[in-house]
């Protein structure tokens, strides 16, 4: 009996004369991708959005293989709202501001700062955790409140991918520690990552 051929997955498809394929081809929406979001993060309050427009293009090419564009790229910010972008980056400002304004109490000297530093140091991971997964859920188009509802559900219902968006987020800062120039693109590899464990779970 002969046998069956292995299925062949939408990215092993390459036309004629093409030499790289579509796997090349994502990796390069995803490099585009990161320079778009951080352009877009600039303001710091449009952080969110930015990052929630990266997560939404980079879906778009993983499942239907369309390219990334600034023109794909500036719809998915629009739909977003300005409100609502707006209302997203002063919640994660105010957030950020409390945060260190803790940690800073923390390093004060008092008795068990060590203890609440590390504390807030686990928070701090998981809160990003939930904001990046909520980021890379499509309801945050609609509901910020609804999508990070969700995002922390997942995070705890699937402990496995919470694990691989912190991992994500440590080689980002690490590259970007290591390699400041790439600061311009980190956040593709970040969006990509977020993708890829929102779909898998979906």
């Amino acid at each position: 009996m002969g046998t069956r051929p292995a299925a062949s997955s939408p990215y092993d498809r390459r036309e004629p004369g093409e030499l790289f394929g579509a796997r090349f081809a994502l990796f390069a929406d995803m490099l585009a991708v990161g320079l778009f979001t951080t352009v877009a993060s600039l303001p710091l309050i449009t952080a969110p959005a930015a990052l929630a427009a990266g997560c939404s293009v980079l879906r778009g090419s993983a499942r239907t293989e369309r390219t990334a564009t600034a023109g794909r790229y500036r719809d998915a910010l629009r739909a977003h709202g300005v409100a609502r972008t707006l209302a997203a980056g002063a919640v994660l400002l105010a957030l950020g501001a409390l945060f260190l304004l803790d940690l800073a109490l923390a390093g004060a000297g008092l008795p068990g700062a060590a203890a609440v530093s590390v504390a807030l140091a686990a928070v701090g991971a998981g809160a990003l955790v939930v904001g990046v997964r909520a980021a890379a859920h499509p309801v945050a188009r609609r509901s910020w409140p609804a999508a990070v509802r969700g995002a922390a559900r997942r995070s705890a219902a699937d402990p496995a991918g919470s694990v691989l968006i912190a991992v994500a987020l440590v080689l980002c800062a690490a590259i970007v520690w290591a390699l400041p120039p790439l600061a311009l693109l980190a956040a593709g590899p970040l969006a990509l990552a977020a993708v890829s464990v929102e779909l898998r779970t979906s």
